[in-house]
């Protein structure tokens, strides 16, 4: 018995070292050295300030923005500590109703859409973080968001136009709006119209 302890307190050092230590840092070092900014977490600046990242999402309430997804995280949305869907089943009623109740709230913020309401504006993504709208979700805002600010509908949807995000390949998954980049650059536009 005792032959096999030191073997096997040495091959347990061994691949603690290696497992544990080596080959994170050597991941993590290839990570910074290959794509430093998204091994920073992806953090969005401004002026120096670090504003948001475009990995997770952030609540946006006002006329002037467009809005993100639901979030379903607690005790605050889009919680990045508390990352959750709220796990309610298709038909559980307190889904529907939730789902019910930002259906009505976004028909009473946009009056002028008769459509139907983009399934990604009424319902909470998987993790209750997702940074990104589809571009239907994003169009349905326009009017809203145009008058708000004061400007065109067609200026706002050539805004959105420009940050619609195409999948990989172009086959890989759906096209997106990165929410708080889009705001960011209707802020950046609202302030070169001032300063013009």
């Amino acid at each position: 018995m005792k032959s096999l302890i030191r073997p096997a307190l040495s091959l347990f050092l061994l691949l603690s070292v290696v497992t544990g230590l080596a080959y994170p840092a050597a991941v993590t070092g290839a990570a910074r050295l290959l794509f430093p900014a998204e091994a920073a977490g992806s953090l969005v600046e401004r002026n120096g300030t670090v504003v948001g990242s475009s990995l997770i999402g952030q609540s946006f309430s006002g006329p002037t923005y467009f809005w993100s997804r639901p979030s379903a995280t607690g005790p605050i949305p889009d919680n990045a500590a508390a990352s959750s869907g709220s796990n309610y089943g298709p038909l559980h009623p307190a889904l529907a109703e939730a789902v019910k109740g930002r259906v009505e709230q976004l028909r009473a913020a946009h009056p002028d859409q008769h459509g139907p309401v983009p399934a990604d504006l009424a319902t909470a993504s998987a993790s209750g973080l997702d940074p990104h709208i589809s571009p239907a979700a994003a169009y349905y805002q326009i009017e809203r968001v145009a008058k708000a600010r004061g400007m065109t509908p067609l200026a706002v949807k050539t805004l959105v136009d420009r940050h619609i995000e195409y999948p990989s390949w172009r086959i890989f998954g759906d096209r997106t709006v990165n929410v708080l980049e889009l705001n960011l650059a209707l802020d950046e536009l609202a302030m070169s119209r001032r300063g013009a």
